[in-house]
Protein backbone atom coordinates (compact mmCIF):
# COMPACT_ATOMS: atom_id res chain seq x y z
CA UNK A 1 0.00 0.00 0.00
CA UNK A 2 1.33 3.42 -0.94
CA UNK A 3 1.39 5.56 2.20
CA UNK A 4 2.53 9.19 2.23
CA UNK A 5 2.57 10.79 -1.22
CA UNK A 6 3.78 14.27 -0.25
CA UNK A 7 3.49 17.16 2.14
CA UNK A 8 0.00 18.59 2.26
CA UNK A 9 0.78 21.47 4.58
CA UNK A 10 2.99 23.14 7.14
CA UNK A 11 1.24 24.77 10.07
CA UNK A 12 2.72 26.68 13.00
CA UNK A 13 1.64 28.67 16.04
CA UNK A 14 2.49 32.36 16.39
CA UNK A 15 1.56 35.39 18.49
CA UNK A 16 -0.23 37.25 15.69
CA UNK A 17 -1.27 35.12 12.70
CA UNK A 18 -2.49 38.09 10.66
CA UNK A 19 0.74 40.00 11.20
CA UNK A 20 2.70 36.91 10.11
CA UNK A 21 0.56 36.47 6.99
CA UNK A 22 0.96 40.16 6.16
CA UNK A 23 4.75 39.96 6.61
CA UNK A 24 5.08 36.89 4.41
CA UNK A 25 2.84 38.46 1.76
CA UNK A 26 4.75 41.74 1.76
CA UNK A 27 8.28 40.42 2.06
CA UNK A 28 8.16 37.04 0.33
CA UNK A 29 5.25 37.58 -2.04
CA UNK A 30 3.02 34.80 -0.72
CA UNK A 31 -0.60 35.39 -1.78
CA UNK A 32 -2.68 35.04 1.40
CA UNK A 33 -6.26 34.26 2.27
CA UNK A 34 -7.81 33.78 5.71
CA UNK A 35 -6.05 30.41 6.14
CA UNK A 36 -2.63 31.20 4.67
CA UNK A 37 -1.43 30.34 1.20
CA UNK A 38 -1.46 27.36 -1.16
CA UNK A 39 1.42 26.30 -3.34
CA UNK A 40 0.11 24.59 -6.48
CA UNK A 41 2.09 21.88 -8.25
CA UNK A 42 1.68 18.97 -10.67
CA UNK A 43 2.22 15.30 -9.91
CA UNK A 44 5.52 14.03 -11.35
CA UNK A 45 4.02 10.68 -12.35
CA UNK A 46 0.80 12.18 -13.76
CA UNK A 47 1.32 15.84 -14.83
CA UNK A 48 -2.41 16.22 -15.51
CA UNK A 49 -2.99 15.76 -11.77
CA UNK A 50 -2.73 18.98 -9.75
CA UNK A 51 -1.95 19.21 -6.06
CA UNK A 52 -1.47 21.84 -3.37
CA UNK A 53 0.66 22.32 -0.30
CA UNK A 54 -0.75 24.68 2.32
CA UNK A 55 1.20 27.08 4.54
CA UNK A 56 -0.77 28.29 7.55
CA UNK A 57 -0.24 30.40 10.65
CA UNK A 58 -2.34 29.55 13.71
CA UNK A 59 -2.89 31.54 16.89
CA UNK A 60 -0.48 30.51 19.66
CA UNK A 61 -3.45 29.45 21.81
CA UNK A 62 -4.98 27.08 19.26
CA UNK A 63 -6.00 23.68 20.54
CA UNK A 64 -5.97 22.24 17.01
CA UNK A 65 -2.51 20.69 17.49
CA UNK A 66 -3.44 18.92 20.75
CA UNK A 67 -2.55 16.64 22.36
CA UNK A 68 0.86 17.67 21.03
CA UNK A 69 2.48 20.58 22.86
CA UNK A 70 4.67 21.48 19.87
CA UNK A 71 4.44 24.77 18.00
CA UNK A 72 4.02 23.12 14.59
CA UNK A 73 2.12 20.44 12.72
CA UNK A 74 2.90 18.80 9.40
CA UNK A 75 0.11 17.55 7.16
CA UNK A 76 1.00 14.63 4.90
CA UNK A 77 -0.92 13.75 1.74
CA UNK A 78 -1.90 10.08 1.61
CA UNK A 79 -3.84 7.70 -0.57
CA UNK A 80 -6.46 5.35 0.91
CA UNK A 81 -6.70 6.99 4.34
CA UNK A 82 -9.17 4.39 5.62
CA UNK A 83 -6.82 1.51 4.80
CA UNK A 84 -3.81 3.35 6.18
CA UNK A 85 -5.58 4.07 9.49
CA UNK A 86 -6.45 0.39 9.88
CA UNK A 87 -2.84 -0.56 9.20
CA UNK A 88 -1.53 2.05 11.65
CA UNK A 89 -3.93 0.83 14.34
CA UNK A 90 -2.71 -2.74 13.87
CA UNK A 91 0.88 -1.50 14.28
CA UNK A 92 0.08 0.27 17.58
CA UNK A 93 0.24 3.86 16.28
CA UNK A 94 -1.78 6.32 18.38
CA UNK A 95 -4.78 7.54 16.40
CA UNK A 96 -5.96 10.80 18.00
CA UNK A 97 -9.40 11.12 16.42
CA UNK A 98 -11.83 9.64 13.93
CA UNK A 99 -11.56 10.27 10.20
CA UNK A 100 -13.33 13.54 9.37
CA UNK A 101 -14.72 14.02 5.86
CA UNK A 102 -15.16 17.41 4.19
CA UNK A 103 -15.75 18.40 0.58
CA UNK A 104 -11.99 19.05 0.22
CA UNK A 105 -10.74 15.83 1.77
CA UNK A 106 -10.56 13.30 4.57
CA UNK A 107 -8.45 13.97 7.67
CA UNK A 108 -7.19 12.12 10.72
CA UNK A 109 -4.53 12.92 13.33
CA UNK A 110 -1.89 10.56 14.71
CA UNK A 111 1.06 10.90 17.09
CA UNK A 112 4.67 10.01 16.36
CA UNK A 113 6.87 8.43 19.10
CA UNK A 114 7.77 11.86 20.55
CA UNK A 115 4.17 13.06 20.76
CA UNK A 116 4.23 15.28 17.66
CA UNK A 117 0.82 15.56 16.05
CA UNK A 118 0.68 14.54 12.42
CA UNK A 119 -2.28 15.32 10.20
CA UNK A 120 -2.98 12.82 7.42
CA UNK A 121 -5.05 14.07 4.48
CA UNK A 122 -6.56 12.30 1.51
CA UNK A 123 -7.67 14.66 -1.23
CA UNK A 124 -11.08 13.61 -2.48
CA UNK A 125 -11.47 16.50 -4.93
Amino acid sequence: MKKVTGIGGIFFKCDDPQKMKDWYAQNLGLPMDQYGTMFKWRDAEDPAKEGTTVWGAFDKNTTYFEPSKKEFMINYRVENLDGLVEQLKSEGVTIVDEIAVYDYGKFVHILDPEGNIIELWEDIG
